[in-house]
């Protein structure tokens, strides 16, 4: 049996698993700890190119934002209705009608009332004003008459660039990790180029739509590829607070939109719209140099086994990092030369579903991602008053938004830092799930319990604790989504880090998809809607204990790296060790028990009996070889 034993560990059996990678050698696999200090660590080099991936966030953060102002809902005058000759006028209510088209309410003899029946709105009336109330003061909703029986081409307007954002995401994850981050950044720069220039010139709204969407494509490219680059640049002290800093620019890009907007406003030549759509994207031809300027990801290659591709870059970052790979005592320069000969081997993201850890970590962050983004939809339509004016509604919500994006960055910062990344996520998400049962749950209990006789005064508690829950829910909802994120860039292996990131981003905007398919069904079922991603909160909460702590840690490079980062146990291995093998009960009268067999089953009653005289600490390290001859002794 011993020597069972021993031939059991020299040869561990692999329980139907076959190996995921080649061996690798000894130095080029641990690129945190031995591949980067040997070139400077987080030198000159790391530095600028990070700056370089800060840039273009403005952009991106503009970009995201335009459907605020390029499909914003006018205020519409009926100027020839169909029935008589008084005029009818809608305000862009915050909730649309059935249909998408606006409440017309008459004006005049005050007599009037909603046109339409159940199946929708029909709108009465041949000749429209429609007036931008902020912003712009024309539009695409302004340009092509999109109310009323139209109305629904404006949700597909906005359908369009988040879905193209959610493919994009998909498919250029995966080139990412196919054919390098480098490729990826520079076609989305000159595809979006191309087709956001080519937006401003859409003739109706189906070119418009169609353009927007592939503009969502290469910008879900871009900003997928910079992100990586990013985290791949870091060491591990620095990985975070550069990630922030990112953050830190595409919200100042969300606060800046307004101005920009209103910058572009009454052009002489050009339609307001045209001419925003072709200053939000010009910005991106200062992204041309990248071309020469920013050089693919030494991680990504190394990880890939480029290595005459590593050899130079490593040799120009020792150079620009002013350090000498001659002399440098790790032997790093040396090891890679033995390396030359092997061939690339390139990983895709589909060989995740072999493993056993690692696709259970990405689907509870996909789930996170999806939840939060979701959610935070539920928050912004509770915390929108329904009595306001357009022109306040429309700015206090966006610069709301924009401020709690900008207190999220402000607090994820000290909470991740004294949390760690899994304390923090999971700290933002138990006040998301908290914020989501106490609106839906308390605010009824105001009517219900009490307060029945005043319902004024019922109907303001239950207003401002719906915004008070509102606000806070939005705060932890945006944080759930950037460290889920984020979250993801830390634990996924550098084979398929674009691949991993991909899906986890565009899970987000299956999330942010929910509002604008919520608008275009008019509410219905909204209640149904935050029900549902409240029990998802409560699904994440337990499924985040599952996942493991990147703080301080290197990143996986290759399928196994990413396997292998699992959850840290509670106990410390030597104190769970001394706990399994203490044994304080007395088993010297256990022989004197007699056996008491019975007329079915005999056999096994004699030997669970026998497995009793047994030691616990014998049992337990002979690995419970001594149960299993017990058991065959005694005809079990």
């Amino acid at each position: 049996m011993a020597a069972g034993r021993l031939e059991a560990q020299d040869h561990p059996p692999e329980n139907g698993f076959t190996p995921l990678e080649h061996p690798v050698p000894r130095l080029l696999p641990h690129i945190d700890g031995s591949v980067l200090p040997s070139l400077g660590g987080f030198g000159k080099h790391q530095k600028q190119l990070v700056v370089l991936t800060w840039i273009p966030a403005l952009f991106i953060g503009f970009s995201q934002f335009s459907d605020y102002f390029l499909l914003a809902q006018p205020h519409v005058t009926c100027l020839q209705p169909l029935t008589n000759e008084t005029n009818w006028t809608a305000g862009p209510p915050p909730v649309t009608v059935p249909g998408g088209a606006p409440a017309w309410q008459l004006k005049g003899n005050g007599t009037g009332e909603g046109l339409g029946d159940s199946n929708g709105m029909l709108c009465a009336c041949k000749e429209w004003r429609l007036e931008l109330q902020t912003g712009l003061s024309q539009n695409v909703v302004t340009k092509w008459n999109l109310v009323c029986d139209s109305a629904w081409k404006v949700h597909i307007a906005k359908f369009s660039l988040l879905v193209g954002s959610i493919f994009g995401y998909l498919v250029m994850g995966v080139m990412a990790d196919w054919f390098g981050r480098h490729p990826v950044l520079i076609i989305s720069v000159l595809f979006m180029l191309g087709f956001g220039v080519s937006v401003a010139f859409s003739v109706n709204v189906t070119m418009f739509s169609t353009l927007r969407f592939f503009e969502g494509f290469c910008l879900a490219g871009l900003a997928l590829s910079l992100y990586v680059l990013r985290i791949e640049l870091c060491l591990p002290a620095w990985r975070f607070s550069m990630t922030m800093v990112a953050s830190f620019l595409m919200v100042a890009g969300q606060l800046l939109m307004p101005g920009v907007a209103a910058l572009c406003r009454n052009w002489p030549d050009r339609d307001d719209w045209q001419v925003l759509q072709i200053v939000i994207i010009s910005p991106f031809v200062l992204m041309l140099p990248y071309v020469w300027l920013f050089p693919e990801s030494l991680r990504w290659l190394l990880a890939t086994q480029h290595y005459k591709r590593s050899k130079v870059m490593m040799l120009r970052i020792a150079r620009k990092n002013e350090v000498n790979l001659t002399t440098e005592p790790s032997g790093v320069l040396t090891e890679l030369e033995q390396e030359l000969h092997k061939k690339p081997q390139r990983t895709c993201i589909v060989k995740m579903m072999s493993t056993r850890n690692l696709w259970k970590n990405i689907v509870v962050l996909c789930v996170n991602s999806l939840t939060g983004y979701g959610i935070h939809h539920c928050f912004a339509r509770s915390m929108m008053d329904p009595e306001a004016q357009p022109i306040a509604l429309c700015h206090a919500d966006y610069y709301t938004m924009a401020g709690i994006a900008v207190a999220t960055c402000l607090a994820v910062c000290p909470a991740v830092g004294l949390m760690g990344r899994r304390g923090g996520l999971l700290t933002f998400m138990i006040i998301t799930a908290l914020a989501s049962l106490l609106q839906l749950g308390l605010l009824n209990l105001f009517g219900k319990y009490g307060l029945r006789h005043d319902t004024v005064l019922r109907d303001t508690l239950n207003r401002k604790f719906s915004v008070a829950f509102s606000i806070i829910g939005m705060f932890s909802s945006h944080a759930v989504s950037t460290l889920s994120i984020f979250f993801c860039a830390e634990i996924t292996p550098t084979v398929i880090r674009g691949g991993g990131l991909g899906l986890v981003l565009a899970s987000a905007g299956f999330g942010m998809l929910t509002a604008p398919i919520m608008e275009l069904h008019n509410q219905k079922g909204y209640f149904l809607h935050h029900v549902i991603f409240a029990c998802c909160t409560l699904l994440c909460i337990i499924c985040l204990l599952l996942l493991p702590e990147p703080r301080g840690q290197p990143l996986p490079e290759s399928m196994a790296d990413g396997e292998t980062f699992t959850r840290q146990t509670l106990l410390h291995p030597g104190e769970q060790h001394l706990l399994l093998a203490k044994t304080d009960g007395d088993y010297s009268r256990v022989h004197d028990t007699p056996l008491h067999l019975t007329t079915t089953g005999g056999a096994t009653v004699a030997a669970a009996t026998a497995l009793a005289a047994v030691p616990a600490s014998y049992a337990l390290a002979t690995g419970g070889e001594v149960i299993g001859n017990h058991a065959i002794a005694n005809g079990v």
